[in-house]
């Protein structure tokens, strides 16, 4: 057997026993192995791969500028970021915004309003929508990243970046989604249109708060992974294979509130499947990256 064959008789092996990213996992080894870690391989490698659980934190980290990519300098920024964390939560308990009792998720909106010089007068104060956002992300990443200081870090500059980066691009999604639900099956979207429904869709859950609150956390990851990396385009394809794979439900339901109220509380069990074939439906759509040599 050449090199080649046993590398391929390995990777079918690993993939029908469960292993499929055996070979994936050493990839992202070697690149983690780097002095200098190459955050354009890395992203290459996220929007290609699932990432490791075990390597999750770490990647998103570098990938989100909360670690720089000199592994020398890790131990030493991750100091300075945890000094910050237990500063801006000691400010919040002095001024009784905060309190051991208060929710963790909360704890962590709190600082990032403080930090951002948006906290208000008072807590009682009701929350605006980009709070409910930021709120709704911190939950779901408590439950991807178990230390709370690289939680806090990780929410906020995920955030950051939606605000930011995919600014312009986020409210294009629903026209990007009528697009790709077109290309793939033309009834449906007309059925949502004939209801009504089209513009009544969840879009806020779907693209603002990146479906957090609608996907598990387990499958939720893999579609942040893309997010992370560069890609918030993913979310469309998210949102069109839920569509496909909710077709029949949805067609027989001929009202926009009965279509929205089903899209906003899908079932869990399909979830992991509805991850993958969005991710595929994202690779035949918008290619395949490639590593930059």
């Amino acid at each position: 057997m050449t090199d080649d064959s046993q590398r391929n008789f390995r990777s079918v092996y690993y993939e029908k026993v469960g292993f499929r990213g055996v070979e994936e996992k050493k990839s992202l080894e070697i690149l983690l192995k780097d002095d200098r870690l190459d955050t354009e391989k890395l992203c290459t490698f996220s929007q290609r791969f699932p990432l490791p659980s075990m390597y999750r934190a770490l990647v998103w980290k570098v990938l989100l500028g909360i670690l720089p990519p000199h592994h020398e300098s890790h131990a030493k920024v991750m100091m300075y970021r945890k000094e910050q964390y237990s500063d801006v939560l000691h400010a919040l308990k002095v001024v009784r915004f905060v309190s051991d009792a208060t929710p963790q998720a909360e704890v962590y909106l709190r600082m990032y309003q403080l930090e951002s010089g948006k906290l208000p007068r008072s807590p009682s104060f009701p929350l605006e929508p980009e709070d409910e956002v930021f709120l709704a992300i911190a939950k779901a990443m408590e439950e991807m990243v178990e230390d709370s200081v690289d939680c806090y870090w990780i929410t906020r500059r995920f955030v950051n970046q939606l605000n930011t980066k995919y600014r312009d691009s986020l409210p294009q999604l629903p026209k990007a989604f009528e697009q790709y639900l077109n290309l793939e099956d033309g009834r449906l979207l007309t059925h949502l249109k004939m209801c009504s429904a089209a513009p009544k869709l969840p879009y806020d859950l779907w693209f603002k708060r990146c479906f957090a609150g609608c996907l598990p956390e387990s499958s939720l990851q893999r579609v942040w992974d893309k997010v992370v990396s560069g890609s918030c385009k993913i979310l469309v394809f998210v949102a069109v294979e839920i569509l496909l794979t909710f077709k029949i439900k949805v067609m027989a339901l001929n009202s926009a509130e009965k279509i929205t109220k089903f899209l906003e509380n899908i079932p869990q069990d399909s979830s992991d499947a509805i991850v993958s074939k969005a991710i595929d439906l994202w690779h035949k759509h918008c290619g395949t990256p490639v590593h930059s040599s």
